[in-house]
């Protein structure tokens, strides 16, 4: 069984609830926060895994301070940080680079790469003020990010320009903290997500219902972040693309 705590930025029922859920059956005290952190998934993950909720705006660095110097204060050593934030408008999204409205694509870098960088800039100063643990390591940061981290799509070009920089955010901080024991992994995931509904069905509000395992199971998902963190130093993974076995690549 694992100790210290799970911190889990950007809180909701799809991969967020499968890493807390896991987590938890590890023996990790898990924290989970959002801007809303009264949403139902969260809620409900509260009362059946004993989750901590927390605000908190990803994209304000006061915020993302309080939010660390919390669950520090509230639940002692952050073994592991799970930024879990794509950023995505639907306002934007689909926009020729003719159409996207100025605003709306900064709003997309704010709250994916910049939210990123300021998750990783507190994660980093909480670890490293941290000793190592009994096998030479002071935690892991994984980053969850998209196929536009190295596929600039039609039509997508600030979410495209936002996946790039937060994967270029994870590699810097790879190698400057590797070497200083903080595991950083960076996670692609190269398809429609389908977590369970109420009904025992895996869907995607737009892609629609999973078939015969055409979607990403948010469940497995979490258990390839559960490996990342258990990893020995000696073979660290840094990126793992995430595809289903019928994704057309």
């Amino acid at each position: 069984m694992a100790s210290g705590t799970a911190l889990i930025i950007g809180g909701g029922p799809g991969i967020s609830a499968s890493c807390t859920r896991l987590f938890s059956d590890q023996g990790m005290t898990v924290a989970m926060a959002a801007r809303k952190p009264e949403k139902s998934a969260m809620v409900r993950l509260q009362a059946d895994h004993g989750a901590a909720l927390y605000q908190c705006d990803a994209s304000d660095p006061a915020s993302v301070r309080e939010l660390f110097e919390s669950v520090s204060k509230d639940h002692g050593r952050i073994s592991l940080v799970v930024h879990n934030i794509d950023g995505r408008s639907p306002d934007i999204f689909r926009k020729a680079i003719t159409e996207a409205e100025p605003e709306l694509a900064l709003s997309v870098l704010k709250n994916s790469a910049y939210s990123a960088f300021l998750v990783g800039q507190q994660a980093a100063k909480h670890m490293l003020a941290q000793d190592l643990d009994e096998t030479g390591q002071r935690g892991t940061i994984i980053y969850t990010n998209a196929s536009a981290a190295f596929k600039g799509y039609p039509k997508s070009g600030a979410f495209a320009m936002a996946s790039h920089a937060k994967s270029g955010l994870a590699e810097s901080m790879a190698r400057e903290l590797g070497p200083q024991g903080i595991h950083i992994a960076h996670v692609p995931i190269d398809a429609a997500i389908g977590w369970t509904q109420e009904d025992g069905t895996r869907a995607h509000r737009l892609a629609g219902t999973s078939v015969d395992d055409n979607m990403a199971d948010p469940d497995r998902i979490a258990e390839t972040y559960w490996h990342l963190h258990q990893q020995h130093r000696s073979t660290w993974t840094f990126d793992v693309v995430l595809r289903p076995w019928v994704e057309t690549w």
